[in-house]
């Protein structure tokens, strides 16, 4: 057979010389041809358009990460100080984004002097202000809590954060306007004040306020924070905005032309 020839052939080779098997020889021929083959070719080159995509998805999702933990730090910061003083606060959460855009898109950009916003809290509003075209320069942020008033001069270092009273308007926000504002952006609650407090409120702020100018109040009630029947003063009232909780609603206040 097969076996007792090749045995026959070894022992007529000389000494040193040996057969070896078909298969072997073909195993070891293809071994040194994938050798061959990968030294010529070498270690495959990544391409350059998905070593970039690679590192934007990386670096997305980092900033992704980053926004939603400031998010939730902003939560946790709101919360803890409604739980401190529920009636100062006045609400658990920030503004939405869809809350914001609405109070902010009552102010006009091309409108002349600051904008002043009543507690500002971690800045939904304020960045919906910026984003509508407001420079940061020309916003006066008015917080009580100095927490939040650390983190807001950090977030607009352009801004001019002012660390007091809101309703004390004369003392407080006054001093820091040169010229007369073109709104008043308020997310301070009003129903959780005294009536006469509340009601001197609007009258004050307009006088600070340029002829026309907005004051803008966000409320959780289904009625005005202001009396709607006032002399020399209009009011006007947005749809409610659902996509926050609880569900709010705006009402602009104009001082009536002469």
């Amino acid at each position: 057979d097969v076996r007792d020839a090749v045995s026959k052939v070894r022992a007529d080779l000389p000494d040193g010389v040996d057969v070896e098997p078909a298969g072997q020889a073909c195993g070891r021929q293809a071994r040194a041809k994938s050798l061959r083959d990968a030294k010529m070719i070498g270690p495959k080159k990544p391409d350059p358009l998905q070593e970039l995509q690679i590192k934007g998805r990386k670096f997305v999702a980092k900033i992704q990460a980053e926004v939603k933990q400031a998010r939730i730090d902003d939560d946790a910061r709101f919360l803890k100080t409604w739980f401190d003083k529920p009636l100062v606060t006045g609400a658990v959460s920030p503004s939405s984004k869809a809350l914001a855009r609405k109070m902010a898109g009552y102010v006009e950009p091309e409108s002349m002097g600051p904008v002043v916003e009543r507690g500002p809290g971690t800045g939904p509003v304020t960045d919906a202000l910026i984003a509508r075209g407001i420079a940061e320069e020309r916003l006066v942020l008015v917080e009580y809590n100095p927490e939040f008033c650390t983190l807001l001069a950090k977030r607009y270092p352009r801004a001019t954060i002012v660390q007091g009273d809101a309703y004390a308007l004369e003392t407080v926000v006054a001093p820091h306007l040169k010229k007369p504002a073109a709104a008043v952006v308020s997310s301070l609650p009003l129903f959780t004040k005294p009536e006469k407090l509340r009601l001197a409120l609007l009258p004050r702020a307009i006088e600070l306020m340029r002829p026309g100018a907005p004051f803008i109040q966000f409320t959780y009630a289904t009625v005005s924070p202001e009396p709607r029947k006032r002399a020399n003063f209009e009011a006007h009232v947005s749809p409610r905005v659902w996509k926050t909780l609880p569900p709010a609603c705006e009402w602009v206040y104009r001082r009536l032309q002469a």
